[in-house]
């Protein structure tokens, strides 16, 4: 797959090197054990991981997840999307200031300074989140980490989105769209209106905030006929992860 928009040639040249499909999964924040059994199945089947970002923080064990991802990405069996925990992450390790809660950021750059291939490892993913897309699209199939906007069925997504400040586009790629104001549970209230917007005949598959309440992905209709899937079911918070397999 490329960086930008994905066209059906990005199905075809997956075809050809024997994938059967896709198994797309949601955020992993570090819980390693459930993202190697979600990686196994897909090899099994012969399907390619497509990870829609939020690899790290909250989990046991970031380090490995990393590990995985990467393998997969210097395989070419897999690739994961930008999400707002990846971008944070990225611009921690080159030593910018960010804020950090000790469960979740911090957590990650305690568990990468003790691992014993952190220098290698911090160095790898400070490139690999550098180049990842910050949303693609497969045929009818659209993939983003948080929120979608119209703009992402015409532009790729910018080669450079991990290294750069967030404008408006990219904002709503990592974080959707917020009022400004905090649930009692202490994150942003959200607004989904954007997937009224989606056109018929289109899904798309995002992550980044939990709306399961019975453990499956969520899935909301749009006023224009297409769909959103949630796939965030609390991996790393107390819930677990999931995915979705797409076959060709």
């Amino acid at each position: 797959m490329g960086a930008g928009g994905v066209t059906d040639a990005a199905q075809a040249d997956l075809a050809a090197r024997g994938f059967r499909g896709l198994r797309i999964v949601g955020d992993v924040h570090g819980e390693a054990a459930a993202f190697e059994h979600a990686v196994a199945g897909a090899e099994a089947e012969r399907l390619f991981i497509l990870q829609l970002g939020d690899l790290t923080d909250h989990g046991p064990d970031s380090p490995a997840v990393l590990r995985r991802m990467l393998g997969l990405l210097d395989a070419g069996r897999g690739r994961f999307l930008l999400g707002n925990h990846d971008h944070k992450l990225r611009r921690a390790l080159i030593g910018q200031r960010v804020r950090m809660a000790p469960e979740g950021l911090g957590q990650t750059l305690t568990q990468l300074a003790e691992a014993p291939d952190s220098a290698a490892l911090t160095s790898r993913a400070i490139a690999a989140i550098a180049a990842a897309p910050a949303w693609l699209r497969l045929g009818q199939s659209l993939f983003v980490h948080a929120g979608w906007h119209a703009r992402m069925l015409r532009e790729p997504s910018p080669p450079d989105a991990g290294t750069r400040k967030p404008d408006p586009m990219l904002s709503r790629a990592l974080f959707g769209q917020v009022t400004g104001r905090m649930m009692p549970d202490g994150y942003p209230e959200r607004l989904h209106d954007w997937v009224d917007r989606i056109p018929a005949g289109y899904t798309l598959y995002c992550g980044h905030e939990r709306r399961s309440t019975d453990g499956r992905p969520y899935i909301q209709p749009g006023a224009s006929g297409g769909r959103a899937i949630f796939l965030d079911t609390g991996a790393g918070k107390g819930g677990h992860l999931s995915w979705i397999d797409l076959a060709w």
